[in-house]
């Protein structure tokens, strides 16, 4: 099977290539990638997309893209995906079939589950169920400790060998620091990262949004932003101890960023994610007791989201990932205090992260490093990559396509986002991932 896409403006992180070119594919592999018009002092031109299409007697499938971006697919290094065990919530069918409408071609899915993801039983599971199910490539993560409880280290080498690729007590942190440092330790051994999910829990003493004015006035218990900075530069310390590969989830304070930023410039193995609601929104989103914009960490500050968006802009923050946190409707239309934390994320990450795009703050293949090769690299993956000989995993996105987020039309089962009404810029109309071509394009108003 042969497939062309013509007349594209292809991005390519890796090499710093971008530019107006066509692209081959056959047998679901990338034969071939031909510039026509590129960044001055790069790429290949060669002949118009028409005469290019002519070049194969067969009858190829053609995507015309023109006007349209092509790029990688994007690499989600922190998702929930749920099942097995929470299924009402989200399925590994129905979460990866909203990554691909996403942009998204692999997603790393959190332990968090039931059972929680801490052996290689369960590790298999996922395995095999993305394989049969999956829409787009799913990569598990294991807990650092058995049923994240903190107390003992999970079987992490075994774990590693089943094909988790990478460590994380996400949703709970790692609250012993000797626990902590032995994972560390063992990360060099095998060669994965530990995620930490960077909160003192006890500081944190059952809070529900940011501390502060508002929190005051909406007699709603506030998380101080000490509870985060304290643990990322406990886990900092320990990362420098054992010399192990540290990776800060989630951050959301101008204080986080400045630890981590001062962490790189001593030379420490450590690398950094935020969200795209920590970039857009502030804790203002909470007014009225919206649970749909409650989420841990919590929205912050205008001070932070400035912050953060110098960080990502001066690579001190290294990947944008979503959190992809989807609940059933009846665990957000609750009290305040009782509801679930959490956004449904992956339809909406790109055109999000498109905004700091128009806003100046990265340029369009900082994004895509970000969104995908950054977290490929951290991991190990091998995606996140236009080359030849490499998959076909890619997206084609209408930069122009704007369109007003409407949960009840998201893919994934989870509904819950504060980004309800707002309009968006940004769309993914083809994602092609696993020998499958998923064409959105009838979705374009």
């Amino acid at each position: 099977m042969i497939i062309l896409i013509v007349n594209g403006h292809i991005i390519d992180p890796r090499n710093e290539m971008y530019g107006l070119g066509d692209i081959v594919i056959e047998n679901w592999k990338i034969k071939e990638i031909r510039y026509r018009e590129s960044k001055p002092g790069q790429g290949n031109p060669e002949s118009e997309g028409d005469s290019f299409v002519q070049q194969f007697p067969e009858s190829p499938e053609i995507i015309d893209a023109s006007g349209l971006y092509v790029m990688p697919g994007l690499v989600d290094m922190h998702v929930h995906l749920r099942e097995p065990g929470y299924e009402y919530k989200e399925t590994i069918k129905s979460g990866t079939m909203a990554a691909v409408r996403g942009g998204f071609t692999s997603v790393c899915c959190m332990p968090d589950t039931k059972p929680v993801n801490d052996n290689e039983t369960v590790t298999e599971f996922i395995l095999r169920k993305a394989y049969a199910e999956g829409a787009c490539y799913v990569y598990p993560i294991g807990a650092v400790t058995k049923g994240q409880e903190g107390r003992e280290l999970a079987e992490m080498g075994m774990m590693r060998e089943a094909g988790c690729v990478a460590f994380s007590d996400d949703g709970m942190p790692v609250k012993n620091s000797l626990i902590m440092r032995r994972a560390l330790e063992y990360s060099r051994t095998f060669g994965a990262p530990v995620i930490s999910h960077a909160e003192d829990i006890d500081l944190t003493a059952c809070g529900v949004m940011n501390e502060g004015y508002l929190s005051t006035l909406l007699g709603l218990k506030g998380i101080p932003r000490e509870a985060e900075v304290i643990m990322i530069k406990r886990d900092i310390d320990l990362a420098l101890l054992t010399g192990g590969r540290l990776h800060i989830a989630h951050v959301s304070t101008e204080e986080g960023v400045n630890a981590i930023r001062e962490a790189k410039r001593a030379g420490i193995n450590v690398t950094a994610e935020t969200c795209p609601h920590y970039f857009t929104i502030t804790e203002d989103a909470v007014k009225d007791y919206n649970t749909d914009a409650k989420v841990n960490p919590p929205l912050r500050t205008e001070k932070d989201i400035a912050a953060i968006k110098e960080g990502l802009s001066d690579d001190t923050i290294d990947v944008i990932a979503t959190d992809h946190a989807p609940h059933h409707r009846d665990e957000k239309l609750c009290e305040f205090d009782s509801a679930a934390s959490g956004i449904s994320g992956l339809e909406t990450a790109l055109p999000l992260g498109l905004k700091l795009v128009e806003e100046g703050v990265l340029d369009l293949s900082h994004l895509i490093r970000k969104m995908s090769l950054n977290p490929s690299d951290i991991l190990g993956l091998d995606r996140g990559v236009l080359r030849e000989g490499s998959d076909a995993a890619l997206v084609i996105v209408d930069m122009d396509s704007e369109f007003e987020v409407e949960p009840e039309k998201f893919v994934s089962k989870g509904k819950n986002t504060p980004f309800k009404g707002m309009y968006l810029k940004g769309r993914p109309v083809v994602t092609i991932c696993k020998g499958r071509i998923y064409d959105f394009r009838a979705e374009r108003p």
